[in-house]
């Protein structure tokens, strides 16, 4: 399980260094090979391969008759791109799906359940000013009424 949020910076050649806690877990289970694709919010989506299978799995059950499936679909799918971690902990990034996101240097890292999301540090911010409206109460009391919080 991911969790946190880490400052760092591409470098010259597109690559950022994945944070120590981030690369101990994967090295438990024997976890290189990544998916990165244009994530929500404006960030890039990064999934170990073997936590991509599972959300491809559940993808191939939608229906592809449904528009804003197919268009879902295309834009993930568009924007993927396999990688690896190298020995010094470096993940590639394509300058295409930088650009597409704002990532230009400075970047925050933050490990979410099973993926990890790399940001373009002004976009975080914005992301950050714009959920400050957005008490995180109001959203537990949600998850209460649906019934997953308790």
């Amino acid at each position: 399980m991911f969790m946190g949020e880490y400052k760092h910076s591409i470098d010259k050649k597109g690559r950022i260094i994945l944070p120590a806690k981030f690369r101990a877990d994967l090295a438990e289970k024997y976890i290189e090979k990544f998916v990165i694709t244009r994530g929500l919010d404006d960030c890039l989506s990064v999934y170990p391969l073997n936590e991509w299978k599972v959300y491809e799995k559940k993808l191939n059950e939608l229906s592809f008759n449904n528009r804003d499936t197919r268009d879902l679909l295309r834009d993930l799918y568009s924007n993927a791109t396999e990688t690896i971690l190298d020995k010094q902990g470096r993940m590639f990034i394509p300058g295409e799906l930088r650009a597409k996101v704002g990532i230009e240097k400075e970047v925050s890292i933050i490990g979410l359940r099973n993926i990890i999301e790399i940001w373009a540090k002004e976009k975080r911010n914005e992301y950050l000013l714009r959920a400050k409206d957005k008490p995180v109460e109001s959203i537990a009391q949600k998850l209460f009424d649906l019934g997953i919080m308790k």
